[in-house]
């Protein structure tokens, strides 16, 4: 018996299939447009992610039985709002790096409601959040809050619009870590909160049920037979299951287009101190599970940056070769602040810098400072962490996955500047695993949480190798060069 898993993320859509080992058998994937439609503004046109999905499904579908139930995971935080009789949407959907909203956030904040805001939904006022874009949204396009007022419209995160397309309009749901995502979900009620959708303007009728992650979304009947739809997570929680980080006190972080770190805290809901995000890390058979986050924006995006910006490498696995020839006497520090700096910085008016540049200074040199920035991020995720929380815990290892953990001068970077062990698993495919793990749960194919996590095992464990000296040096020039980039937008 399979699995199907679908990955829509942030440039790519995926379909994988996985046997009842958790292996993958096949593999289908399509990339698919960037809208940047003005600066700082991201879009994709919802019905390339539709397309993209339905034509991965239908090539790792294509002549092999069908599998035994379907999971979802997802780009967090983009919106889409669509009309219920034509399930077409009424503009581009908003993606999670779009800043469109700062000022508005600005405003909200200066009128003093981000306490209460965090209190609710234990996130900080940010463009990075649903909430903020759905609103502009219904302002923008015309006749739109009209209509959502007439019951007319649906609006969702990614998860939900699939939902509603491979449950051709029988299902509006979603799940709690994306419904958690939005900036109107309470993650201590675990409903819609009406006061935030008020401060937002977004009607609560719009929104769709929220349900555990195992829970049932419908069936698929676009593929020849009936699928039961039995997981649904974003990306970053589906991720945290797929690298079993069950326990309070594992953390993973995964390296895609951003760089999103989380910590399991049990069920004990970490009220953060240094900005880091308090959200829902998995909700299974009505148990909540809440986690700290800390989101970075640019990680693997950074690599592309060198190959589509500045066009000095033509794919990412030339990187790590330039890296290593890089001159050992020049700093490069690159800050790539493109969309703003996430946490624990929070700061949407910052952009990219490069700092210590010298004449000699050429691609090996970019080349580093590029795949050095997502170590240091990470240890300013990792400083906060350690920060708030207070219960410590055994599992002292960073558990990592996405595209970018693949380079080894990357992860011994990180684990050189975070001092502490990092384990990478044999596939990297996590967000999909965490996703299949779910749907293969319910569908009773799959080992429960306490199986799964006895099997895990790593690929390959980075251990640190750097002095003490040269580490604490390293990480004050890049503070340094932090403080100077915010200092410049400010």
């Amino acid at each position: 018996m399979t699995i199907l898993a679908i990955d829509q993320g942030t440039t790519s859509s995926r379909a994988i299939l996985f046997d009842a080992d958790l292996s993958v058998l096949k593999v289908a994937q399509q990339e698919f447009t960037q809208h940047y439609p003005a600066s700082g503004w991201v879009e994709h046109d919802p019905e390339d992610l539709w397309r993209t999905t339905l034509e991965s499904c239908e090539a790792v579908l294509d002549g092999v039985a069908p599998p035994a139930a379907l999971g979802i995971t997802n780009q967090r935080e983009t919106v889409v709002i669509w009309d219920r009789d034509t399930g077409e949407a009424i503009h581009n959907a908003i993606v999670w790096q779009d800043r469109r909203t700062a000022d508005f956030c600005a405003e909200l904040r200066e009128a003093g409601h981000e306490a209460e805001v965090t209190a609710r939904s234990g996130l900080l006022l940010d463009p990075y959040f649903t909430a903020t874009k759905a609103k502009w949204l219904l302002d923008q396009v015309p006749g739109a809050r009209a209509r959502a007022k007439a019951g007319k419209l649906a609006a969702g995160t990614i998860d939900s619009f699939l939902i509603w397309r491979l449950t051709e309009g029988r299902v509006h749901a979603t799940d709690a870590t994306n419904a958690a995502r939005t900036m109107l979900y309470n993650i201590d009620t675990g409903a819609w909160d009406e006061e935030l959708c008020r401060l937002f303007d977004v009607p609560v009728e719009m929104l769709p049920e929220v349900r555990d992650c195992n829970a049932e979304f419908g069936e698929c009947r676009l593929f020849g037979t009936a699928i039961p739809i039995l997981g649904v997570a974003g990306d970053q929680q589906a991720a945290t299951m797929g690298q079993a980080c069950f326990r309070p006190g594992m953390m993973k972080s995964t390296y895609g287009t951003g760089c999103f770190a989380l910590l399991n805290t049990g069920a004990t809901r970490v009220a953060s101190q240094n900005r880091l995000l308090t959200t829902v890390g998995y909700q299974i058979d009505g148990k909540v599970t809440y986690a700290l986050e800390g989101s970075i924006f640019v990680a693997g995006a950074v690599v592309q940056w060198l190959r589509d910006g500045l066009k000095i490498v033509r794919n990412a696995a030339e990187t790590q070769p330039l890296a290593e020839r890089a001159d050992d006497a020049q700093e490069v520090i690159l800050v790539p602040a493109f969309t703003g700096l996430g946490a624990p910085y929070w700061n949407a008016e910052c952009r990219g810098a490069v700092f210590g540049l010298t004449r000699n200074s050429g691609p090996e040199e970019f080349a580093r400072a590029a795949l050095q920035s997502v170590g240091f991020q990470t240890r300013d995720l990792l400083e906060a962490m350690k920060a708030d929380w207070s219960s410590g815990g055994d599992d002292t290892a960073l558990r990592i996955d996405g595209g970018m953990s693949a380079s080894d001068y990357a992860m011994q970077f990180l684990s050189d500047i975070i001092d502490a062990p990092v384990e990478r698993p044999p596939v990297l495919e996590t967000t999909a695993t965490g996703a299949a793990w779910l749907a293969g749960t319910a569908v009773g194919i799959l080992p429960d949480m306490e199986s799964f996590a006895a099997g895990w095992s790593a690929e390959k464990r980075f251990e640190p190798d750097m002095a003490e000296d040269r580490r604490s040096a390293s990480y004050a020039a890049w503070k340094r060069a932090v403080e100077a980039t915010i200092g410049f937008a400010s």
